[in-house]
């Protein structure tokens, strides 16, 4: 097998692209935030229809690969043991599929739903609160678990049935770019990837370094200010260091095991001190709202009424999904060794959307309730001062609410954690050639992306804007889409060709036993 390298056509386009952005968001953030706006504006204008299509399209594509006749094919050429444990492999992908996105939202999407609800509800009403927890559990469920879920069943493929160990998107996609894999279509393929992940990751980024240090301020009793924020990406940079050090298995592993077990310690304890018969019954309500209205709001976009709000939430959420889509492929297809296509689908699907409805519906019932019964004007906190203050004024509501927020908070940044260091791991594997998957990318490569991370964290944080956020995320995954469908073409290429004959014979007929045709025919 040939050397791993820097492959510099990926790494230095990418590389450099990155860091022209984050000195335009430091240097003319005004001008970068009006830009990204008006482009954010133009695509969803008139793209979508894409973004939905494809969405719901992924979830229905998913369940035929998972209960059709390949989902009994194996990741790997033998028999064996898979390579981590169930537990292990769902908390792995967890954290880094959600990470600190979760935190953010958990408690305050549904409260901007109620302000600002679909399907021209009336804002304020007892509809929008049904509808907006509803919707919350639509954006982190079905769809985005299944673009998580496709990418990474043609990945594994590819390192443990094909035996091609080499951890890049343009790998999965040779079946189809054949040669060109390792030239022009190939290098452009990564390159995008990467972009898009750096877009999908600054999205995490802008929203989850402003929640930490709004935490770390509250428990320390000091003011939240720039220095703060810069103070948290720096403790983050140690934290990735020694991650970095100790690797895959030892490194992501471990800090995603802590995730997992903060998270459910956080949920029980929201459920059990709060509203328990109202949360309950709002998480079985909008189960069946959801399961009832799935296929209507899968492709609501309002071009008659003009109503912004899938523009703003749906599409940029779909966005979200499709920019992780390829670092979540590789990531879960690397750790996948051993599963079934159904069971790789199956998990990702029930362990993800479980995972983020049961912390979502949980925290997000009780948000609401503390707006619906007056016990705090939650909405007004979070007109008035933003999602981390309305955050912390929500837990401040809780018993022993101190430890409480001392939880969350290292939750939070571990979540942070695990997500840019998956990230830093991808993208330090896809800008390195002959990767294999028994290999770890260069130390000083997934420094550097690390380092490109902070800059784009850095320069998010001086223009302190949501929407910009969001833009940057919808901009960069719209070419990722149809770099996608050829994965997936790719990937039913290779099915077909080593699997057709055995799936696909016509109709089996038995034959009659030799001595029974005998008597037969003398009988006749």
């Amino acid at each position: 097998m040939n050397k791993s390298k820097l492959d510099v056509a990926v790494f230095s386009p990418a590389f450099l692209v990155a860091a022209a952005v984050a000195v335009a968001l430091i240097v003319y953030p005004e001008a970068s935030q009006q830009w990204a706006s008006e482009t954010m504006s133009f695509i969803t204008a008139k793209f979508g229809w894409l973004f939905v299509i494809f969405g719901f399209s992924a979830f229905i594509f998913a369940l035929y690969l998972a209960f059709g006749q390949y989902g009994r094919i194996r990741l790997d050429t033998k028999d064996g043991e898979k390579e981590y444990s169930e537990i292990s492999w769902a908390a792995m992908m967890f954290s880094a599929g959600i990470g600190i996105g979760l935190m953010t939202w958990s408690f305050v999407e549904p409260l901007y739903y109620l302000s600002t609800p679909p399907l021209e509800i009336t804002p304020g009403s007892d509809k929008a609160y049904s509808w907006g927890h509803m919707y919350t559990l639509f954006h982190w469920s079905f769809v985005p678990w299944s673009l998580y879920a496709l990418p990474a069943v043609a990945v594994a493929y590819r390192l443990y049935v094909r035996k091609r160990p080499f951890l890049r998107i343009s790998e999965a996609c040779r079946p189809v770019f054949k040669s060109q894999s390792d030239g022009f279509l190939g290098a452009a393929t990564d390159t995008l990837i990467l972009l898009g992940l750096l877009g999908g990751a600054g999205t995490s980024l802008g929203l989850g370094v402003p929640l930490v240090s709004e935490l770390v301020s509250h428990l320390f009793g000091v003011e939240d200010s720039i220095g703060m924020r810069l103070g948290v990406i720096g403790f983050w940079a140690l934290l990735f260091g020694g991650s970095a050090y100790r690797g895959l298995k030892n490194g992501i592993r471990w800090l995603s095991d802590i995730n997992i077990a903060l998270a459910i310690i956080v949920v029980l304890f929201v459920l059990l001190a709060g509203p328990t018969v109202f949360i309950l019954s709002m998480t079985f309500n909008s189960l069946g709202l959801l399961l009832d209205s799935f296929a209507r709001i899968s492709f609501w976009l309002a071009p008659i009424t003009g109503n912004d709000f899938p523009n703003n939430w749906t599409l940029f959420y779909w966005a979200w999904w499709i920019a992780y889509a390829p670092l979540m492929g590789l990531f879960i297809g690397r750790i996948s060794k051993g599963r079934t296509i159904r069971s790789l689908i199956l998990g990702t699907l029930i362990w993800g959307s479980l995972g983020c409805m049961t912390f979502l519906a949980v925290c997000g019932a009780y948000a609401l309730n503390l707006e619906h019964t007056g016990v705090l004007a939650v909405q007004d906190i979070l007109a008035q001062e933003g999602i981390p203050k309305t955050v912390v004024a929500i837990l401040e509501t809780l018993p022993m609410s101190t430890l409480v927020i001392a939880i969350f908070t290292v939750l939070s940044f571990v979540f942070l954690a695990t997500t840019l260091d998956s990230s830093a791991y991808v993208l330090a594997s896809i800008s390195t050639k002959n990767l294999s998957d028994e290999q770890e990318p260069a130390r000083w490569n997934r420094v550097a992306w690390a380092f490109i991370l902070a800059a784009i964290a850095v320069g998010l944080l001086v223009i302190d804007a949501l929407d910009t956020v969001k833009a940057s995320t919808v901009i960069l995954a719209l070419p990722l889409i149809p770099i996608l469908l050829v994965v997936l073409h790719a990937l039913m290429k290779q099915l077909k060709q080593d699997f057709g004959a055995v799936l696909y014979r016509p109709d089996i007929i038995i034959k009659a036993p030799q001595q029974e045709a005998s008597k037969e025919s003398l009988n006749e």
